[in-house]
């Protein structure tokens, strides 16, 4: 569920919660309207979650080693992390 579909469910649920006067037989619209505006809430927390955490990928180049200046047999390796995002829409 993308976060317009979550703004969309909470959407019609307000509407149904608040703005509908009719009643259904067997059938309770401002119950149906509350599941409709949380269903569409946490739609909307895991769309803000996914666009923030799985659009992130970190890339680890490994670089030459560096012979330690003051002992000539101790190697020392360094790392250069990049961190990338992608933003395909």
């Amino acid at each position: 569920m993308t976060i317009a579909g979550g703004i969309i469910l909470i959407m019609l649920g307000a509407i149904l919660t608040w703005a509908v006067e009719f009643s259904v037989a067997g059938i309770d619209i401002h119950v149906i309207g509350v599941i409709l505006m949380v269903g569409g809430l946490a739609g909307l927390l895991f769309g803000i979650w996914r666009l923030t955490t799985l659009r992130r990928s970190a890339v680890v180049t490994p670089v030459n080693p560096v012979v330690n200046p003051v002992v000539d047999d101790d190697v020392v390796t360094r790392r250069r992390v990049y961190e990338e995002r992608h933003y395909n829409e």
